[in-house]
């Protein structure tokens, strides 16, 4: 395939038709980019676009402010559970908080001599010097690299002496400033100590650039029962690694939608928030407890890395509404929004479960799925998913069954 990237997009498509054997109407299917008419300077090699369903959560108060939550997710009911969890707290609303955007940027050094870690921290001015002359826009907007660690660490290699920028990247996500910083320096630290550099990138284990969040669920509105089953449940995943992978997957059920609507990493996100589940034992990233009155408390922290410039955030037209749809002016209020969403799904999922099982609330629009899947048009769809549910038989053949007797 040499020379493939230097084709134009609709080359590109046109080549994969041939060799692929896809019809025209697939080739149509992926030319039509939608927003996105400069994808192929997005990422290399592009053909097309594959879109997700925007849905808007509602409900939500945080930080005392009332706030509209664009999500992009393909899962049923996501939205919805997040909507109906913020309903239910909605008289005590969302409280949020979250640190410093502080990234960490790591410069992996071999065969640095005895003594490297203090030789470091004596130059550390100098180091900070060096990094700020690559990025003054930064430094001028209050960021810029703030301190510098060095740890050392025993591998399977050897000794390797691990050094660490503390980077306030303000806004964004961060990676570019970062990984320049730390190549910027990375010669420098070499001459000082006599070792050579390898890796030279960002961590996505963002220790000190956390996001909490926090609400109160009323007894009045959840029984005393459901919050004594929301709580053995907890127990259940602070236990067992199991249940726990599915407990975290449900929180990043919300951030990610929240992530992706609005053009963030939401991979990054995903890595750091397990890597800090799993610092002391992978535990759930959300606790749960009574209060004095014997209301529900739901809290959250994780690394939550988010930008509101940069990257496509910039380039993506539909990011650049659903953030205006946040109406959220610093990267911060955008992790403490996507905080409370994954703190809300949480709690809707372990809600759900101990009342009437996690599949009643799916069944409809996953019966809906499935009559499309079987070829039915969505008015179709309509009617044998009713026919479906109440027979309590959901599966592509009944569906093809009831759609070939609909259309005889």
């Amino acid at each position: 395939m040499s020379g493939f990237y230097d084709l134009s997009l609709d080359a590109r498509l046109s080549l994969v038709k041939k060799l692929c054997s896809l019809t025209e109407e697939e080739a149509d299917t992926l030319r039509k980019t939608v927003c996105l008419p400069h994808s192929d300077r997005m990422i290399e090699n592009a053909v097309g676009t594959i879109e997700l369903p925007l849905g808007i959560a509602t409900n939500f108060t945080v930080n005392g402010r009332d706030v509209l939550v664009p999500m992009a997710i393909e899962e049923p009911s996501v939205v919805a559970a997040a909507s109906h969890a913020a309903k239910l707290a909605r008289p005590e609303g969302f409280e949020a908080s979250s640190d410093e955007p502080i990234m960490i940027g790591q410069i992996q050094l071999l065969g640095a001599g005895r003594g490297a870690a203090k030789t470091i921290l004596e130059n550390r001015d100098s180091i900070i010097e060096i990094a700020h002359a690559k990025d003054s826009v930064l430094v001028k907007l209050g960021g810029g690299l703030k301190n510098i660690e060095v740890r050392e660490i025993e591998t399977e290699r050897g000794t390797m002496t691990i050094v660490h920028l503390l980077v306030n990247v303000q806004d964004a996500m961060g990676a570019n400033a970062v990984n320049t910083m730390c190549e910027e320096v990375a010669p420098f630290i070499e001459n000082l100590v006599g070792g050579r550099s390898l890796l030279k990138i960002i961590s996505n284990l963002a220790v000190y650039r956390k996001t909490r969040a926090g609400t109160v669920w009323k007894k009045e509105a959840l029984g005393e029962d459901v919050i004594e089953g929301i709580l053995d449940a907890y127990a259940f995943a602070k236990a067992d690694p199991f249940r726990c992978a599915t407990h975290n997957k449900g929180i990043m059920n919300g951030i990610d939608a929240v992530l992706i609507a609005t053009g963030n990493d939401f991979r990054a996100a995903e890595a750091g928030a397990h890597a800090f589940a799993a610092i002391d034992g992978y535990k759930p990233l959300t606790k749960y407890r009574k209060n004095e009155n014997g209301d529900l408390v739901g809290e959250i922290e994780l690394p939550l890395v988010a930008g509101i410039v940069g990257g496509s955030t910039n380039s993506n037209p539909i990011a650049k509404i659903s953030l205006k749809i946040l109406n959220v002016r610093k990267a911060h209020e955008l992790s403490e929004v996507a905080a409370c969403v994954g703190l809300a799904n949480n709690f809707a999922a372990l809600r759900a479960m101990v009342k009437e099982g996690i599949q009643k609330g799916h069944m409809k629009l996953h019966a809906h799925n499935i009559a499309l899947t079987a070829g039915a048009t969505h008015d179709e769809a309509i009617k044998i998913t009713d026919v479906m549910l109440s027979e309590g038989k959901i599966s592509v053949a009944r569906a093809s069954e009831l759609l070939e007797v609909m259309r005889r």
